[in-house]
């Protein structure tokens, strides 16, 4: 593989060396991962997806060698999200100290991550099930978990060990906190108790009663004040280290200290409020509907929120709050955040990603959106591949259906269709006709979307008393069949008459639950144990229709070149099977599409986000 770059330390225009350096940054947190894997991904893939404004793009591009074309889905900017990490589990806690992030999984281990560069630096295993909650201490050499397991764990990080596990909860864990002398552990349970415990011996000195608990609440200790703490849980309660209960209670149910402990930031009904922490004094207010945690930068000038999958950042130094940033990008639903530095956050999700996000410190434009790109806003819901006539058709949650132009990465189309909201579709331009089918409870329905035309309804057939599910829809690859599979069987429609072509019972619902390949007449799909299953569908009599079975180890894939290259969608890339050599590899935003299709050339992708990909690989034709 040979690149022809023109020399790195040319610089030929004033501040060219400070651009460069700033992109350069920017570009190795951004894809760290793939460069970490191999070095030669700089080029082949760094620099090919680096936003096209950016002077390293700029600078290098016309000198790359064009094995991939990004015809769309290349950022004008580099954003404000510069790093993304993909874990292997759901996150469900999150705590930070300095440089060093921890991360709390469903499956009950720990991750702990470089809060600059996003690297793994360790993991730590001992709890059994989830773990809900995490505290470093104010030194960052003990870090404290509690479980669904019901016990608390006091980690020694620079060992990676278990200094000291606690027994004594009699329900999961919801919250843990480290005093800020290390000497107690406060720890909240849905068995309605606080337990105190001291560190030196692993006893619990004092149990607190409470009269509910939600799996929500928290407790938390003033961060320089080791002899206080509050909990939160409906109710903001002070209390002492003695546990006695101390001043008033206030309503709110999730609780944030600033890093100096001055300022304490509640979320309650909608509203999300900073008060002073000794007063009690509104310091700001606003209002958020589905605000469900938030955190206070460390010099306590800004307070994060999440709502939903989106973070938005609020400047508290005046006495009206300022909307200063909203970070978009994750796919589900954001649980704890933190502050990393005054200007760096950092967000969890249960999308099983890290996203690091940098505040008011991009120094290249945002996206510009080219009206001709015409993009989604709502999630995607299929994409087809028509490399023949040059296409590619996205269709997303709100019915919209778009046309794109393979070569430039342009809309050439925009439809309104009726398919709002279900959850099965597939579209396909059939003889210069536009095709869309969706599948409801009511059964499918075959739309021509430049008439506005319903063409068909049909009838799945659904046993009534059984557990029933439905699995995937498609178009065949000709156009002249509707394919759908639920967890009883295959059924096939002729798409422009309706009438029934074959169905097929299934053996057993451990399916994969789609179709890995569906051509003119036939359907492939992954059946239990290791092996494939297809059925040929060119026959109309059902009892003719052929069935075929094959070793998972000969996969239904494309062969070219004589060589076999598979594209995987939980890592973003693109493998040889035969000799294991991954030849391309996407940045991480692009994991888990809910639609792609791959020919060999053209790879095309939908995302959660509304974004469509559009990726030229007419190298691997040739290699």
């Amino acid at each position: 593989m040979v690149y022809s770059l023109r020399p790195m330390f040319i610089f030929d225009q004033a501040g060219a060396l400070c651009q460069w350096t700033a992109d350069s940054q920017r570009m190795i947190l951004e894809y760290f991962d793939m460069i970490n894997v191999s070095p030669s991904h700089i080029y082949c893939s760094a620099l090919k997806f680096s936003p096209s404004s950016s002077w390293l793009h700029q600078y290098y591009g016309g000198g790359l060698s064009q094995e991939v074309k990004v015809v769309r889905g290349l950022s004008a900017g580099w954003g404000t999200c510069f790093r993304i990490v993909s874990l292997d589990d759901r996150p469900v806690s999150l705590a930070c100290w300095k440089d060093t992030i921890a991360v709390g999984s469903d499956s009950g281990y720990i991750v702990t991550l470089n809060a600059i560069t996003g690297s793994k630096i360790a993991v730590l295993s001992g709890h059994t099930y989830r773990v809900k909650s995490l505290s470093f201490s104010l030194d960052g050499t003990m870090l404290v978990s509690g479980g669904d397991d019901t016990t608390i764990k006091l980690w020694d990080m620079q060992t990676g060990g278990v200094a000291k596990t606690f027994h004594g909860h009699t329900e999961r864990i919801t919250s843990v906190s480290i005093s800020p002398n290390c000497t107690t552990i406060a720890s909240g349970s849905i068995d309605e108790t606080i337990h105190l415990w001291d560190i030196q011996t692993g006893e619990c000195y004092c149990v607190i009663q409470q009269g509910s608990w939600a799996d929500y609440d928290c407790v938390h200790f003033f961060p320089l004040d080791p002899h206080h703490f509050i909990s939160v849980a409906n109710k903001v309660q002070k209390w002492n280290t003695d546990g006695c209960k101390i001043g008033p209670e206030y309503d709110g149910y999730s609780a944030t200290f600033s890093f100096d402990g001055t300022k304490l930031a509640l979320c309650n009904k909608g509203v999300v409020q900073v008060q002073s922490s000794d007063s009690g004094a509104v310091i700001a207010e606003f209002h958020m509907a589905q605000a469900s945690h938030c955190c206070l930068s460390l010099d306590g000038r800004l307070v994060a929120v999440s709502d939903g999958y989106t973070v938005y950042v609020w400047d508290i130094t005046s006495s009206e709050p300022s909307l200063i940033e909203t970070f978009i990008g994750h796919t589900d639903y954001i649980i704890p955040l933190e502050f990393s530095s005054p200007t760096s956050l950092i967000s969890t999700s249960h999308d099983q990603s890290v996203r690091f996000w940098q505040i008011s410190a991009s120094s290249t434009p945002p996206d510009v959106i080219d009206p001709k790109s015409a993009p989604h806003t709502s999630p995607i819901k299929s994409i087809t591949l028509q490399a023949k006539d040059g296409i590619a058709i996205s269709s997303d949650s709100d019915g919209v259906v778009r046309i794109w132009d393979l070569s430039t990465g342009l809309c050439k189309t925009s439809l309104q269709t009726p398919a709002k909201s279900s959850y099965l579709r597939d579209v396909r331009l059939i003889d210069n006709r536009l095709v869309l089918v969706w599948s409801t409870d009511r059964g499918i329905y075959i739309w021509d979307v430049e008439k506005g035309k319903l063409l068909q309804t049909v009838q799945t057939v659904q046993t009534v008393d059984a557990w029933y599910a439905v699995f995937d829809l498609k178009i065949s690859g000709d156009g002249s069949k509707v394919f759908y599979m639920d967890n009883q069987s295959i059924q096939a429609w002729h798409i422009w008459t309706g009438e029934v072509v074959g169905k097929v019972k299934l053996s057993s619902h451990y399916y994969t639950g789609t179709f890995l390949t569906v051509d003119s007449s036939k359907v492939w799909v992954q059946a239990p144990g290791q092996y494939l299953e297809g059925w040929d569908f060119g026959v109309p009599e059902e009892s003719s229709i052929k069935h075929y079975k094959e070793p998972l180890s000969r996969p239904h894939l494309d062969f070219i070149g004589g060589r076999v290259r598979k594209w995987r969608s939980y890592l973003p890339g693109i493998e040889d099977t035969i000799t294991g050599r991954e030849v391309l590899q996407l940045p991480s935003r692009y994991k888990r599409p809910n639609d792609a299709q791959w020919d060999g050339q053209y790879l095309v992708a939908g995302y959660e986000t509304g974004e469509v990909i559009i990726l030229d690989c007419n190298y691997m034709l040739a290699h």
